[in-house]
C-alpha cells in the first residue's frame, strides 16, 4: 500500500465480501458494484503527480466496513498516455511537413517549364514574332499548351505579314492614281496652252472613279476581316433573283455575250443581300475583264450536299493550275496581257478576293475548276432550311 505522504493518482475498486462469501467454490466470484474513483486524461499536459483529479490515499476507505480497498496507481498509465499523444503529435506534425515539403517540390518542378515559357512569351514583341516557345522534353499538359501556343503564334505572324504586305500593296495601289491626277492637274495648271481640257477633266474624273472605287474595296474587306464569320445570320436572300439582276445590271462590250441559266426551284441562302449582290458582281466584273466572246451564269442545286451552285464561265485565257489559289490574294494579278481593255475597267487585284471573303462569310466556298479553255469560277453556298 502507498503510503499517506505520497501524492498520486489512484483507481479505487471496491469489492463486496458478501459477495465473495456467496460465491460457489471452485467458480469465478461475480462482483458486482464496481466503481471507479480516478481517471486517464488525454490531455498530455496533465501531471500524473499534481492533477486536478482528486487524489485517493490508501486509507480512503477503511470507513466502510465489509469492504476490501484495492488501490492501483495511475501514474503510470498516464505517463503512457502522454507519451502516446507526443508521440502521435510530433508524428502528424512530422508527416505533414514532409507531405508539404514534398508537394512544394512537386509543384515547383511542376510549374518550372510554365514559368519558363511565361518568361520566353514575355520577350516576343511583334517584331519577333519569328521566335517559338521551347516545349519541354515531356510531352503532357505543358506541352501541349507550349504546341499550342506556338500555332496561335504560327497563325499570329500570318495574320500580321498579310496585314503587312496588305498596307504596303495599299498604299501603293492608292499612289499611283493619286500620282497621275496630281501630274494632269498640275500640268494643266502650269501649261493650259500645252493642255487638251476635255481629255484632263475625263482623265481625272476616271483616276477619282479608280480612287472611289479602291477606297471602297479596302473599306469593306477591312469590314469584313473584324467580323465574326461564324456569327449566324438573320437575314435570307433569293440567289435566283441576285443573279437576274446582277446579269440585267451589266453593261458588257458590244463584243461580248452574257447568257443566265436558272434551275426550277428556290435558291433561298442565309445571308445578305447586298453582300451576295457584290461577290456576284465581281465575279462577272472578272469575267468581263478576260473573255473573248461569251459569259455564262448558271445557277442549279446541288442536291446531296444542299448546295446553290453558281457556275460563271468566260472564253478568256485558261488560267494556269499553279495560279488557282493565288488569284484569290488580295492585290493579285495574272498576266497584264490578259486585261484586253484597261483604263476605267482595269481591276484593282481586289475583285476576287472580297468574293472569297464575302463566300467565306456565307460559309460558302469559291473555287477555280479546271478548264481546257476559258476561266470556270465555281461558287457554292448553303441553301437555307425551311
Amino acid at each position: 500500500m502507498p503510503t499517506r505522504s505520497r501524492q498520486t493518482r489512484f483507481c479505487a475498486v471496491r469489492y463486496d465480501l458478501s459477495l465473495v462469501k456467496a460465491s460457489l467454490p471452485g467458480r469465478p466470484s461475480m462482483f458486482d458494484s464496481l466503481t471507479s474513483q480516478g481517471t486517464l486524461y488525454l490531455n498530455p499536459f496533465t501531471d500524473p503527480l499534481h492533477g486536478t483529479a482528486p487524489i485517493r490515499h490508501a486509507d480512503a476507505y477503511v470507513e466502510f466496513p465489509g469492504y476490501v480497498v484495492m488501490v492501483y496507481s495511475m501514474e503510470k498509465s498516464q505517463a503512457l498516455v502522454n507519451t502516446a499523444i507526443w508521440s502521435l503529435t510530433g508524428g502528424i506534425l512530422g508527416l505533414s511537413a514532409l507531405i508539404a515539403s514534398s508537394v512544394w517540390h512537386a509543384i515547383g518542378r511542376a510549374l518550372h517549364p510554365v514559368e519558363a515559357i511565361r518568361v520566353e512569351f514575355a520577350e516576343l514583341t511583334a517584331h519577333h514574332l519569328d521566335r517559338r516557345i521551347t516545349p519541354p522534353p515531356k510531352g503532357n499538359e505543358v506541352g501541349r499548351l507550349a504546341a499550342t501556343m506556338n500555332f496561335t503564334l504560327d497563325t499570329l505572324q500570318t495574320a500580321i505579314d498579310r496585314h503587312r504586305q496588305f498596307v504596303a500593296d495599299a498604299s501603293h495601289e492608292l499612289r499611283t492614281p493619286l500620282a497621275t491626277l496630281r501630274f494632269t492637274l498640275e500640268l494643266a495648271l502650269t501649261k493650259p496652252h500645252l493642255t487638251d481640257l476635255d481629255r484632263t477633266v475625263r482623265d481625272a474624273h476616271n483616276d477619282t472613279v479608280r480612287l472611289e472605287n479602291l477606297t471602297d474595296d479596302l473599306l469593306l474587306l477591312a469590314r469584313l476581316d473584324i467580323e465574326d464569320a461564324g456569327r449566324p445570320v438573320h437575314k435570307t436572300a433569293d440567289l435566283a433573283d441576285l443573279v437576274r439582276d446582277e446579269a440585267a445590271r451589266r453593261r458588257p462590250p458590244p463584243h461580248l455575250a452574257v447568257e443566265v441559266r436558272i434551275s426550277s426551284g428556290l435558291f433561298t441562302v442565309s445571308g445578305r443581300p447586298a453582300l451576295l449582290g457584290r461577290l456576284l458582281g465581281n465575279l462577272l466584273d472578272n469575267a468581263e475583264r478576260h473573255a473573248n466572246s461569251t459569259i455564262t451564269i448558271a445557277l442549279t442545286r446541288d442536291t446531296r450536299r444542299h448546295e446553290a451552285v453558281v457556275d460563271v464561265v468566260n472564253d478568256g485565257p485558261v488560267i494556269p493550275a499553279e495560279d488557282h489559289e493565288r488569284i484569290f490574294d488580295r492585290f493579285t494579278r495574272l498576266d497584264h496581257s490578259r486585261a484586253r481593255d484597261t483604263g476605267d475597267r482595269e481591276g484593282s487585284g481586289l475583285g476576287l478576293a472580297i468574293a472569297r471573303r464575302v463566300a467565306s462569310a456565307h460559309h460558302g466556298t469559291i473555287t477555280v475548276n479546271p478548264s481546257p479553255a476559258g476561266a470556270h469560277f465555281v461558287l457554292r453556298i448553303p441553301l437555307h432550311d425551311h
